[in-house]
């Protein structure tokens, strides 16, 4: 008779008292819990530069939910004292252009320098999670372990006004948790450029040489909106490029009006790998600030900057409220049929809408 084998699947005597969670820790971490219902104690937290806490309410920012707005706003009221303490960078450029490269690059020697960074990276969302895909904080392993630096992926879950305004009230709260220069990244050439360039003091461009027609192949209207213009990855073989794109670029830029601040834009060609050019764009912000603190430019625009976050955030919220009222949402379907069947032109079923 063949000898019996024992089952992989027998059961194993377990562990008869597990000592690593007792009731006094779990206790605290009730209370804790309990205390995070309080705007008072993320007021608190942030004043302190707690980065968990500082996490955590920018995930009630982000949240759609009402009753954790209602906690975000107050929130934002008690901070935003504590803030217009910092300066607000907008980075853009084509993926693969090298953004959070760069982004590590500069960061890590304005730390040096003895500076408090945030990255805010407005991140495409997955249309089916709604979550970030990029995940910037993995591509700046160096800055992301520096203790005076935080990264946070906003995702846009497909509404750029909404991530526009979760930004900006991210702003403020990374201000008042001592963080005094602030980056917000984008991904792509469009309309978040637009967005990023209503919340920032100083708009950055990060372009490839030798990446087809350089000079078409970007809107003018981006363009036009930058205050500095970088050639970056300009080392190696591709650093006669990277020159040549410079002359080309700073040529292009002499033929549109001249900005709002009275600053020439510049042309720069930089090297996150070896680190060419990172002392002169810093050179280079430092004169931008100073130039524009002096003729009051700088004021002006984050007084402008404010009225228009205010008529922004109408627009969402009233599209929200559309969405969200009971009448809308019970008459929006048979509406939407009765457009398509010919019964109602969409600009009579949209006054049908707007009455209720």
């Amino acid at each position: 008779m063949p000898k019996k084998t024992k089952s992989a699947l027998s059961l194993k005597k377990g562990v008869d008292n597990i000592t690593s969670t007792d009731e006094k820790s779990v206790s605290e971490f009730r209370k804790v819990k309990k205390k995070f219902k309080s705007p008072e104690f993320y007021i608190q937290g942030i004043k302190k530069g707690n980065i968990t806490i500082l996490s955590q309410a920018i995930t009630l920012i982000e949240s759609s939910k009402e009753e954790h707005q209602t906690v975000a706003q107050e929130i934002i009221s008690k901070c935003l004292p504590l803030s217009e303490n910092s300066v607000r960078i907008g980075i853009t450029g084509v993926p693969g252009v090298g953004k959070s490269t760069f982004i590590e690059a500069f960061g890590m020697r304005l730390i040096s320098k003895g500076k408090k960074i945030a990255v805010l990276a407005i991140d495409p969302s997955s249309k089916r999670s709604k979550g970030s895909i990029l995940g910037d904080k993995t591509r700046m392993e160096r800055l992301s372990a520096e203790k005076n630096a935080f990264i946070r992926p906003s995702p846009s879950a497909g509404s750029l006004g909404g991530v526009a305004r979760k930004t900006a009230e991210t702003i403020i709260l990374c201000e008042a948790a001592g963080f005094d220069t602030i980056f917000i990244e984008t991904v792509g050439v469009g309309q978040s450029e637009i967005a990023v360039s209503s919340m920032t003091d100083f708009f950055m461009l990060l372009m490839l040489a030798g990446a087809g027609d350089e000079l078409q192949g970007i809107k003018r209207g981006i363009m036009e909106m930058a205050d500095l213009i970088v050639i970056n990855k300009a080392d190696g073989d591709n650093l006669k490029k990277a020159t040549r794109a410079k002359a080309e670029y700073q040529n292009a830029l002499h033929l549109f009006p001249p900005a709002e601040s009275g600053w020439n834009p510049k042309v720069v060609t930089a090297s996150a790998e070896t680190g060419n050019g990172i002392p002169e764009i810093d050179d280079l912000l430092n004169d931008y600030f100073k130039f524009t603190k002096e003729n009051n430019y700088f004021f002006e625009k984050r007084n402008k900057q404010a009225i228009y976050r205010m008529y922004e955030t109408i627009n969402e919220e009233l599209k929200s409220k559309f969405y969200n009222n009971s009448e809308v949402k019970n008459n929006l379907k048979k509406l939407e049929k009765d457009v398509l069947s010919g019964k109602l032109s969409p600009y009579v079923a949209v006054q049908i809408l707007l009455k209720q």
